[in-house]
């Protein structure tokens, strides 16, 4: 997929991700190896679209299990079309069950879901299990096979293996911890939010027309927020999503007033942006 670190970063580059020398590296690396890639961090600091990057990067297919809670073999591996299943067996009525059951679990009749997806045919795919965390632990041990293997087990149609392996990213925010059989089986990539450099250069790609003081001083403030004692920090997201605002308002730059007014882009909690209005001091910053 990638030929070398600098090349990782090139590609993915060019579908507007920059990736830190630590992100472009571990990518690699797992694409070399054959691993699976767990990214852990907080919300909104580009592990998804990490995933999203590399299918971009390498003209794959992506996709995606996003996981919740109770999430389960038939969501995430597949199910049979029963309905389909019922009118097979009632068009052919004078069968032996023997012979309906040969036919009835076959492929015609087989919904496959996104891990099974992934590794069955030759095309190149990226495989995204996203918020892992958020899935019961149960699945995990579907999971094992999967990651491990690279192969699924279809009582009625036997192993299916894959031929050429995805690229798999699995993500998760830590609001729990993934079992150790599971982390054995991947390379792991913590992404934090970046430096104030780095969130420079993300915010004048993704905000085409934004003069470079102002993407300067959104990153500044940003940087005083995620200082402080907040349920929930700003992630790179907000960040961008504020610099698109201050451009939509014709803000040339960052004052009290224009900041009080939009500070709900970025704080999603009522007490989080009080307690920022009473500490941000921007003459300080």
């Amino acid at each position: 997929m990638f030929t070398s670190v600098d090349d990782v970063s090139a590609r993915l580059a060019a579908t507007g991700y920059l990736a830190s020398p630590a992100v472009a590296t571990t990518v690699f690396l797992a694409a070399r190896l054959g691993k699976p890639l767990l990214v852990e961090g907080p919300a909104g600091v580009g592990k998804t679209e990490l995933a999203k990057a590399v299918a971009r990067a390498c003209d794959a297919r992506l996709v995606r299990l996003q996981c919740y809670e109770g999430v389960d073999e038939s969501r995430a591996l597949y199910e049979w079309n029963h309905a389909k299943q019922l009118l097979r067996i009632s068009a052919g009525r004078g069968e032996t069950w023997d012979e309906a059951r040969t036919d009835i679990f076959s492929e015609e009749f087989l919904l496959p879901r996104p891990l099974l997806t992934a590794i069955r045919g030759d095309d190149p795919k990226v495989l995204l299990i996203d918020e892992t965390d958020k899935a019961d632990v149960e699945i995990e041990g579907l999971l094992l096979e999967v990651l491990g293997d690279f192969q699924v087990t279809v009582p009625e149609l036997g192993t299916v293996t894959a031929t050429r392996r995805p690229f798999t990213v699995l993500t998760s925010n830590a609001t729990r911890e993934l079992s150790e059989a599971l982390r054995r089986r991947c390379l792991f990539l913590h992404i934090g939010f970046p430096d104030a450099e780095l969130e420079r250069r993300i915010v004048r790609l993704k905000v085409p027309g934004i003069d470079a003081a102002l993407a300067e001083s959104v990153v500044r403030v940003v940087g005083a927020l995620r200082a402080m004692d907040l349920r929930k920090a700003p992630s790179v997201a907000e960040t961008v999503d504020w610099a698109r605002t201050l451009l939509a308002l014709g803000a040339s730059t960052l004052d009290e007033t224009v900041v009080r007014d939009s500070l709900g882009v970025v704080l999603k909690h009522q007490d989080d942006i009080q307690k920022a209005a009473a500490k941000l001091d921007l003459d300080a910053l």
